[in-house]
């Protein structure tokens, strides 16, 4: 079962990681539009998900958010985050940093309170406009579920080669001030052992991470149905350990079980 976001302002919802979250989804309502096929995406696999529709335009998404903000203004329920997420990567949207703009308008006249969350794969940072805008945000939590480029092919399924060394250097540009998000799973995939947890996976995420330096990690595991079905929740000691050999090297983590 996937589960797929039928409008481009959605929620709020209660994230285990951000609070009261109101997503926005720059992506088509009626299917997946990624770069990456994660085997524990929500959203399913790419090919069952497959979108008929355009893209939505920046007009379109600064009218959907700014009505959603003017009702919950009136009610008093302001969301802790604003959040880009929904079907798929957000940064692939041609118009990604003209609509950061719009977005940080909004929620200074209608939330200040509110952070400015973006969930993305990293994948789109060859693109000096996309750093600046995700630069501008409160909160850019950037994927990176292995040190390991075999690894990130098998969880990830990018649609391109990824090269770990320039992962790191692109988020190095961000000067520690970005949020590693990792997906911690074990089971199999297509009869193919997965597991990121290993020791070998842990000295050379670990690695990579102490590189980066980034102001905060989140770290966490499958919360919701996957397309691949074999895949099993890394356990709670399992994360919390991961969390305490990192905090030794002063990172803040966030452990969301």
């Amino acid at each position: 079962m996937s589960t797929l976001f039928h409008h481009l302002v959605f929620g709020p919802v209660q994230s285990r990681r951000l609070g009261v979250s109101l997503g926005v989804n720059l992506l088509p309502p009626d299917g997946k539009y990624c770069n990456f096929d994660c085997i524990y995406c929500e959203c399913g696999w790419n090919r069952d998900g497959k979108s008929r529709s355009k893209l939505p335009g920046r007009a379109e998404i600064r009218a959907a958010l700014m009505q959603k903000l003017a009702e919950m203004q009136t009610t008093g329920s302001i969301p802790d985050s604003i959040t880009f997420a929904g079907n798929g990567e957000p940064t692939v949207h041609p118009q990604f940093p003209a609509i950061v703009d719009d977005v940080i308008e909004l929620r200074n006249r209608y939330a200040p309170s509110a952070k400015i969350s973006v969930l993305s794969n990293a994948t789109m940072l060859h693109h000096a406009d996309v750093i600046a805008a995700l630069q501008k945000t409160d909160r850019p939590i950037l994927k990176m579920d292995s040190g390991i480029a075999s690894t990130i092919a098998r969880i990830n399924r990018p649609a391109a080669d990824i090269s770990v060394p320039e992962l790191i250097a692109r988020l190095q540009s961000f000067e520690g001030q970005c949020i590693i998000q990792t997906m911690f799973v074990h089971g199999t995939c297509d009869g193919k052992p997965v597991d990121n947890t290993t020791p070998e996976e842990l000295d050379a995420w670990e690695q990579a991470v102490l590189a980066i330096r980034p102001k905060q990690l989140m770290i966490y595991t499958i919360d919701r149905d996957t397309p691949a079905n074999t895949l099993r929740k890394a356990s709670s000691q399992t994360l919390h350990k991961i969390a305490r050999r990192m905090e030794k090297f002063g990172l803040q983590v966030q452990v969301a079980i």
